[in-house]
């Protein structure tokens, strides 16, 4: 277990903070997660379906592995409580308001003045500095409305569309493992740990940096076209005669244009007049575009899997979440991991996308219940029953 030894306290909500606890986790270390008195806001996910689904999937896979206590940050020997366990810690995570924190004597000088080698890590919406830095932020919001991702990645002209909860904030989850793991490395130097920061805002900017830096240095930046007006038509996603769709990314400027064409069955294309230049193909890719439609919309998928195959081109198939779950290649590619459920089996959930070869976890403990462990942790710090039981009821 490569972070075996390390103990890290996690004390947010959500998804952003408890995912990159739950990695830390599944890397080897030590995680206690604390909750207020009602818990973990995602706890209530799927509430209503509890008896149909049995378990709560989406708390389960950013909290698998953890240790869980209740502490009540408003009574003073809660708070207290926390601030011991900071101060037994390598890493205390948080997702809270800086301005609670500080409001509780949990912010980063407080906390790290009791424990010098402390890596305080802080998770916010739009970061800890600047005149928003004070407002809320979800992963909808911070990480894709304001950072200019979801006009990015919508074709121009094209209405504002929601989209699936999560992927801001399992952004967010991998920057601050690094960030982490980045201090941790500085304290094996100089045996001081660090403030660290993440936001979901800067998540999200870095995640379109690529066009974002020919923004800043040319000041515009082209948009995302239509699929039926591509500026590339060979860089484009294509539907076949089974209603299957697939994308092709071609390689460098010409990118196997004559490879790909003929893997469409077209190859007269190539010396079209119309096509016969990457200008020329440029200058007519809305016509180019509408003739490969209609060549790979007379082919099953498997024939054009086939076909692109052998060209050794690349592309792959636009899959369903069914399709997802039962692709050997992402269960080989270490994808998926099976959680305990409690009952003596487990079942399959998400697993951190790196490999560790030899040290590879297959299972992992269900993510604890609502104060499971209080007891527990709060007497490995020392506290006597009696002061247990005036923490535990308040």
């Amino acid at each position: 277990m490569l972070l075996k030894g390390l103990k890290v306290i996690d004390f947010t909500a959500y998804i952003a903070g408890p995912g990159a606890a739950a990695i830390l986790g599944d890397w080897g270390a030590d995680v206690i997660k604390v909750e207020r008195p009602e818990g973990d806001n995602m706890r209530h996910v799927f509430a209503d379906l509890a008896n149909d689904i049995g378990a709560n999937p989406t708390f389960d896979v950013d909290n698998r592995g953890k240790r869980g206590v209740v502490l009540d940050i408003t009574k003073p020997a809660a708070r207290d409580a926390l601030a011991r366990l900071a101060e037994s810690a390598d890493v205390f995570l948080t997702n809270v308001r800086p301005a609670s924190l500080r409001k509780y004597g949990l912010d980063d000088e407080a906390l790290r003045a009791r424990n010098p080698r402390l890596v305080y890590a802080v998770i916010t919406g739009y970061g800890l500095e600047g005149p928003d830095s004070h407002l809320p932020g979800f992963d909808v919001t911070a990480f894709w409305a304001r950072s200019g991702l979801g006009y990015m990645t919508a074709p121009k002209g094209a209405e504002p569309f929601m989209r699936t909860s999560g992927m801001g904030d399992h952004t967010t989850s991998l920057a601050t493992v690094s960030a982490i793991l980045a201090a941790l490395y500085e304290r094996e130097r100089t045996g001081e740990g660090r403030l660290v920061q993440t936001s979901l805002l800067a998540s999200g900017v870095y995640l379109w940096s690529s066009d974002l830096a020919v923004q800043l240095k040319l000041g515009r930046v082209a948009s995302i076209r239509p699929r039926d007006k591509p500026m590339n038509a060979v860089a484009n996603y294509f539907r076949s005669a089974d209603d299957r769709w697939f994308v092709h990314n071609p390689r460098g400027a010409s990118g196997g244009w004559e490879k790909f064409v003929t893997a469409a069955g077209r190859p007269e294309l190539i010396t079209d007049e119309r096509f016969a230049s990457g200008k020329a193909r440029r200058k007519n890719a809305v016509e180019l575009s509408a003739e490969l439609d209609a060549a790979f919309a007379a082919l099953p998928m498997a024939e054009i899997a086939r076909r692109l195959d052998e060209a050794d081109l690349v592309w792959a198939p636009l899959q369903v979440p069914a399709d997802v779950a039962n692709d050997p290649q992402i269960e080989a590619a270490g994808c998926f991991i099976e959680i305990e459920d409690g009952q003596g089996g487990s079942y399959r959930s998400v697993a951190a996308p790196a490999r560790f070869p030899g040290a590879d976890q297959t299972h992992r403990p269900r993510a604890p219940r609502l104060g499971e462990h209080t007891r527990e942790v709060l007497a490995e710090l020392g506290y006597g029953e009696a002061e247990i039981d005036g923490i535990v009821g308040g």
